[in-house]
């Protein structure tokens, strides 16, 4: 661990192994402009499994810290440990495959100085060339793919949002549940009162899955884990509704995904996209 210094921002980035896997994103991470307000938050099954690289990380961020946490058993559990070792005040997360511009951390920052709970990166595919690749991105991030203006929005792209930390500690021993499905998170906050704002200057590309075995896999547990959280309070007879109604989510996806790209007006994809 670094000298900790005050830092205006803690990132977390889970790994799931070592540091290799994380390598990319650290060395986007340190070309940001406003690197020295910067905690960098490593959360790892084990601190010995994480060398750290001194040319991502000396001299470089206000302060770094590695986290153990046995096992990642998913994503919502290495961040919900990453959030509660954090010690900024606003906390930012990333993902291995997810690679922020240069001034990505300036303006969230700059935002957060401001009385919103939680800021949203604009996302860019960096994988344009698939049509697999197009529709993961479309069903993720259509809402906030650049450019498009800044202003408030009812909820974040998953796993690459940031938020104040207090409100998110609120939770308790429910956070990690909760960010399991973020947009269930998202819907909470928003019902409570808190404001989310989209930063446009502030840009993420997320990288897309372009075979079709891991795409398919990948919708199907994300699907079974929204449905699981979302309907924890339901009924059972609410339960069944859905369930009945749930052939019908392709078309009620599809539809969402139309009429983003109709206010965006004509742009140049794979054959392919709408299919997938």
């Amino acid at each position: 661990m670094t000298s900790p210094k005050p830092a205006a921002m803690s990132v977390v980035i889970v790994t799931p192994d070592d540091y290799e896997t994380i390598r990319k994103t650290m060395r986007h991470t340190r070309a940001q402009s406003a690197r020295d307000q910067l905690e960098i938050v490593i959360v790892a099954p084990s601190a010995k499994d994480v060398v750290l690289d001194d040319a991502d990380t000396a001299d470089t961020f206000a302060a770094v810290q590695v986290v153990e946490a046995g096992p990642i058993r998913s994503l919502a559990h290495g961040n919900a440990v990453g959030i509660r070792a954090a010690s900024a005040p606003v906390v930012a997360l990333l993902e291995d495959h997810s690679f922020p511009d240069p001034q990505w951390a300036e303006h969230i920052i700059e935002r957060h100085q401001e009385p919103w709970t939680a800021v949203a990166p604009a996302m860019g595919n960096p994988n344009p060339k698939s049509a697999i690749s197009w529709a993961d991105f479309l069903l993720g991030f259509a809402t906030w793919w650049f450019p498009r203006p800044s202003g408030p929005i009812d909820h974040l792209p998953t796993h690459n949002g940031s938020f104040k930390r207090a409100a998110l500690l609120a939770y308790g021993d429910d956070l990690e549940t909760m960010l399991k499905a973020e947009i269930v998170l998202h819907w909470d906050l928003h019902a409570k009162g808190h404001a989310f704002y989209l930063e446009s200057r502030a840009r993420v590309f997320h990288m897309n899955f372009e075979r079709l075995s891991s795409f398919l896999q990948v919708q199907f547990h994300a699907g079974r884990v929204f449905a699981t959280v979302r309907a924890r309070p339901w009924s059972f007879g609410r339960r069944i509704v859905y369930a009945c109604g749930s052939p019908l989510i392709p078309l009620v996806r599809l539809r969402w995904v139309l009429g983003q790209l109709r206010a965006r007006g004509p742009q140049a994809m794979p054959r392919g996209v709408m299919p997938m």
